[in-house]
């Protein structure tokens, strides 16, 4: 079994989030958002990634409204 790096963790996350349609699987989306930031929180990843990330959630949230 492979490990996952940041980097494919990462996007991961952007592709859900973007394939989301409605807002119940981005209420979903978000909670997978936290997850990632809470678990790289504690090893130390960059925060720009944290900020693309509720970006992108900004905007996908307009769109499914």
């Amino acid at each position: 079994m492979e490990k996952h790096s940041l980097k494919n963790s990462y996007n991961k996350i952007i592709s859900v989030i973007e394939s989301c349609k409605t807002e119940n699987q981005l209420k979903g989306a978000i909670k997978m958002a936290n997850n990632f930031k809470f678990l790289y929180k504690k090893v130390g990843y960059p925060k720009i990634l944290s900020y693309i990330i509720d970006k992108t959630i900004y905007k996908k949230y307009k769109t499914c409204r």
